[in-house]
């Protein structure tokens, strides 16, 4: 990160000529890169007054997880995480912060069970008026068996350090600013003892021209329209996550991207915890 809190992003271009003039050099990628739309707020951070339009965006936004491959980017992440850092608990506990419509949570207990992965979890969400919204959305979250739900800041969790195996957080990095993301992301390693997992969408112009079109023809939900395309500007590149998650003390060991490279998960381990099986490369 740059001296003003700004992360740098990208590589320089490797082209034939290097003083931007040809089509691969450096100019031509500045002009083509989308700048990030910083300090924008979305929808969803402001007020949430309209219950029946939140519920309508919560199932857009399952939808959107489930089609698009973001539940499944999750499950694979976790699955390295704990491969590579070689868990050996007999139950693996896991923290999801800023869980929405708690869908991927749903999901990976599924999977779990399939597989016969003992595994609990806790979904947070700042807003009460969202976990809700969730209930009403999805009676599989009342049900024993269910994550549990709760009201937390991701950026004040109120639990001690290592109380969870692995801390997860999906579509939640974008909405913030690079100081207040390294915070979240340093706040996650706090708590989790073996690693975290970090799903987001990728900034790009296709990632956005998509968001758009996607958000035209699947819904008339109002948050859903504006929402989607802003959400793909406000998102980092890769190389702007890996330098958020060094500034957080945290290195990946799995990266996943998504088939239309719109997302990616990425499963982090702590520096300082970076022996054995651990120091593995990365895998996709």
């Amino acid at each position: 990160m740059s001296p003003s809190g700004r992360v740098e992003s990208g590589r320089p271009g490797v082209g034939r000529d290097t003083d931007g003039d040809g089509p691969l050099g450096p100019g031509k990628r500045r002009r083509l890169a989308m700048a990030r739309a910083a300090r924008r707020e979305e929808l969803l951070d402001g007020p949430l007054d309209d219950a029946e339009v939140l519920r309508g965006n919560l199932r857009d936004l399952r939808r959107i997880n489930r089609l698009l491959g973001g539940t499944a980017l999750s499950a694979r992440a976790l699955s390295r995480l704990l491969e590579t850092t070689a868990v050996t608990v007999t139950a693996v506990r896991l923290l999801d912060v800023g869980t929405g419509a708690a869908d991927i949570p749903l999901a990976l207990l599924r999977r779990a069970r399939r597989s016969q992965l003992p595994l609990s979890i806790v979904a947070v969400d700042a807003r009460p008026e969202v976990l809700d919204a969730a209930r009403a959305v999805d009676t599989a979250l009342t049900l024993p068996g269910a994550p549990e739900l709760a009201v937390a800041d991701g950026r004040h969790l109120p639990w001690p350090a290592a109380s969870f195996d692995v801390a997860h957080a999906s579509l939640v990095l974008h909405h913030l600013e690079p100081r207040d993301a390294v915070a979240f992301l340093a706040e996650l390693r706090r708590v989790s003892r073996h690693g975290v997992i970090v799903n987001d969408l990728v900034r790009s112009r296709a990632a956005w021209a998509l968001a758009i079109l996607g958000a035209r023809l699947l819904t008339r939900n109002p948050l859903t329209r504006n929402d989607a395309p802003l959400s793909v500007r406000r998102a980092y590149t890769l190389p702007e996550v890996r330098e958020l998650l060094r500034a957080a003390g945290l290195r990946p060991v799995h990266v996943g991207v998504g088939v239309m490279r719109h997302r990616f998960a990425i499963a982090a381990v702590p520096v300082d915890a970076l022996t054995g099986a651990a120091r593995a490369p990365e895998r996709p």
